[in-house]
């Protein structure tokens, strides 16, 4: 039970983390995006306390946010540490990738040097990865462009498990950082837009003074931007835009005010960019490049005049998230699917049985009225579906009415064909895997393990799935099968796994037990795999050691 929670963890810290790399676009000053940013070390990245130390410009880093403690916020928020004290820290210690760890043991030498700096007494660590009171973890941000200038530094304190962070956790912090940076720089630069509007909303004299400002922010920013027509018949096309989005998409200036951006949107995003709304509207989409691959960007948009009384734009900051999303679809994958085998997980398969089955089993056929009814409805169904329609509030229809898509899974008779087709369940449990394992060691069990799920996988369909539920156990859910179909697809399957397999120059052999359960809406997932399971038992004992080795 252990370890099948600990996709459910990895899930979780997923989650949280996402919620708390997209509260930093919610942030309208810099302010308050520093303050998110100490906020999410506490709220989604499991530290009790979080520390966001900012370059000044003249070098020295200043406490500029703090989480996680009243009493230090009050304390250390506004001092100031020398550029000379923290290059000295960020050179000590150990280096994880780009964060720095710097344990109790070494940091000692710290307490008086000037960073301000916040910690309690306690006793030493009775385990080794145990979390000392005067251990450190920092994070330094870069400003974005590839160059290495400090942005700052996230320092954190005090994880709640009690543990110095592992691979998962420092990957976490890291992309948090690099996130906070890109938050942080974004900020900045709205700030200097914004102040580039309030002078363009002034006098004649001002005006002038801003655009040129305004232009040097617009072609030099190092993210995208582009002014679009507002209104109209041209409403959305592109008039201008700086080189950065010439680099992201690929094409020059002169192409882009061709298009409009529902012109170079991912078909599938459309509705995403329609439903953005013009004045403070953002959106993550993709949009399509020269070579013709799309890139993941936020589109954020504000309105613009070029006069007092003119025509009114749109100008829209595009930023690459390609990375960040590729983050999340590699976490997200890793949370769902078997480090092993690559296949999907315990949870991935009972999140995909139970997206096929309700709380009650097939209702009866209607009666001939009932489905007059339900064809044609009488006049105070049509008025409260009208009402609903509108917008206005309204009881929801019930589960089962005449809006309800969903498709019943039935279990189809095993003794008497009658044409129904379902969601057949094949638990499979390896035979003689253990002693395998127990002879040649678990390398070997593992390349089994690898090559099983690799035979599992070519037997079956494109839609089917072929999931490890943990050990030696899988599991292949086919739908649309007859009885008759599974106890062929099983059959199929347990002689796919029986030839011999090669591990290092020796072949070894595996049998398999299949036992068929079918998932049937008014069951639950539990009931559906326990099913399953037990059936696999009866036909494992069914069968004599001799016949199960040989498949």
């Amino acid at each position: 039970m252990e370890a099948e929670s600990e996709p459910y963890v990895r899930l979780a810290t997923m989650r949280q983390l996402h919620q708390a790399v997209a509260d930093l676009n919610t942030a309208r000053s810099l302010a308050d995006t520093l303050q998110t940013v100490a906020d999410g070390i506490v709220t989604g990245l499991g530290y009790e306390l979080g520390c966001v130390n900012l370059v000044r410009p003249d070098g020295d880093l200043v406490i500029a946010a703090f989480a996680g403690n009243a009493a230090a916020e009050a304390l250390i928020t506004g001092r100031v540490g020398s550029r000379a004290s923290w290059e000295r820290r960020l050179s000590m210690g150990e280096a994880w990738e780009q964060l720095r760890f710097i344990p109790h043991t070494e940091g000692w030498v710290l307490l008086d040097d000037d960073v301000p700096q916040w910690h309690t007494e306690g006793p030493e660590p009775r385990f080794e990865d145990e979390w000392h009171p005067l251990d450190r973890l920092y994070a330094p941000m870069y400003a974005s462009g590839g160059g290495r200038d400090l942005l700052g530094v996230i320092s954190v304190d005090r994880p709640r498990n009690g543990r110095r962070p592992g691979a998962w956790g420092r990957e976490a912090l890291q992309m948090y950082a690099s996130q906070a940076a890109i938050a942080i720089s974004n900020a900045r630069l709205r700030a200097n837009m914004q102040r580039a509007l309030v002078r363009l909303e002034r006098e004649q004299q001002a005006l002038r003074a801003s655009e040129e400002s305004f232009r040097q922010a617009f072609e030099y920013a190092p993210s995208g931007m582009a002014i679009a027509e507002m209104g109209g018949d041209q409403h959305g096309r592109l008039l201008r835009t700086n080189d950065a989005l010439c680099r992201l998409l690929g094409r020059p200036a002169s192409v882009l005010r061709r298009y409009s951006f529902a012109d170079l949107v991912h078909p599938e995003d459309i509705g995403t960019l329609l439903r953005t709304s013009a004045e403070g509207g953002r959106a993550e989409l993709r949009l399509s490049r020269r070579d013709g691959t799309y890139l993941w960007v936020s589109l954020r948009n504000s309105v613009v005049a070029d006069t007092a009384d003119g025509p009114r734009f749109l100008l829209t900051h595009v930023e690459d998230i390609e990375e960040r999303k590729r983050h999340e679809l590699n976490l997200a994958h890793r949370a769902s699917h078997d480090a092993l085998t690559g296949l999907p997980n315990s949870a991935e398969l009972k999140s995909r049985i139970g997206a096929r089955l309700c709380e009650r089993p097939d209702s009866p056929a209607a009666t001939a009225i009932e489905a007059l009814d339900a064809a044609y409805g009488d006049v105070e169904s049509s008025l409260t579906h009208s009402y609903q329609a509108d917008g206005y509030e309204g009881e929801a229809m019930p589960a089962g009415g005449l809006y309800d898509h969903h498709v019943h899974a039935l279990a189809p008779d095993a003794e008497h064909d009658d044409g129904t087709k379902g969601l057949a369940v094949l638990f499979c449990d390896l035979d003689g895997f253990k002693s395998i394992n127990d002879r040649f060691g678990h390398h070997t069990g593992d390349a089994v393990l690898i090559e099983v799920a690799r035979r599992l996988s070519t037997c079956v369909r494109d839609g089917d799935t072929v999931a490890r539920l943990g050990g030696d156990e899988f599991v292949v859910l086919a739908d649309g099968l007859g009885a008759a179909d599974a106890a062929d697809l099983a059959v199929r399957l347990r002689n796919a796994i029986i030839p011999p397999i090669r591990v290092d120059g020796r072949a070894v052999r595996v049998g398999a037990s299949f036992g068929i359960g079918w998932a049937e809406c008014g069951m639950s997932v539990e009931e559906v795999l326990r099913s399953a399971d037990q059936r696999m038992y009866v036909e494992k004992r069914s069968r004599s050691k001799v016949h199960r080795r040989a498949g």
